[in-house]
């Protein structure tokens, strides 16, 4: 039997996740990799056959530099693999060992993959497991509930930043 609480975060898992999925539909690698100012932090090959999106080792600049769709879209769709990685599987991928995607089509089914492995995840719990303490890829520990209302926040957050600046990009 489905409770209400894991109703609730399966229906707003799917709003958020609908939301951010029609912002990229039809994206092109031209605006994937469109950078609206100067300096912008994007999706770049770090090293030969290995690409990962701008994100200098600590201390970070702040303000943060701007970054492109590319980047928003990348670290939504690996944020989703690294929460479902430690807090429901092995808990042993680093972001350092993930090839990022570097097409508009293949950062979309990253997307795509991410948000699978986090409804299956949610998939089958009741309030207990909902309630359960689970890891978080910098060592946190959280209850399973925030991982999935974490995000669903990202989702609304960063795809209405992706819908921005696909506005922006039609309209320059």
């Amino acid at each position: 039997m489905v409770t209400r609480a894991v109703k609730l975060l399966t229906d707003e898992l799917e709003a958020a996740y609908e939301m951010i999925r029609s912002r990229v539909e039809g994206l092109t690698d031209e605006e994937f990799f469109w950078e609206p100012v100067r300096g912008c932090w994007t999706v770049r090959q770090d090293r030969p056959g290995h690409w990962a999106p701008d994100y200098p080792e600590p201390p970070h600049p702040e303000p943060p530099p701007f970054t492109t769709i590319g980047w928003r879209l990348v670290h939504v769709g690996e944020c989703k693999l690294m929460y479902h990685e430690y807090a429901f599987g092995p808990a042993k991928l680093t972001f350092p060992e993930i090839n990022s995607t570097h097409t508009a089509k293949d950062a979309i089914a990253r997307l795509e993959e991410g948000h699978a492995l986090l409804r299956r995840d949610l998939d089958g719990r009741d309030d207990a497991a909902l309630d359960r303490e689970v890891l978080t890829n910098w060592g946190e520990r959280w209850p399973a509930w925030r991982i999935f209302w974490a995000m669903i926040e990202h989702d609304l957050h960063h795809g209405g930043e992706i819908g921005a600046l696909r506005d922006l990009y039609r309209s320059r």
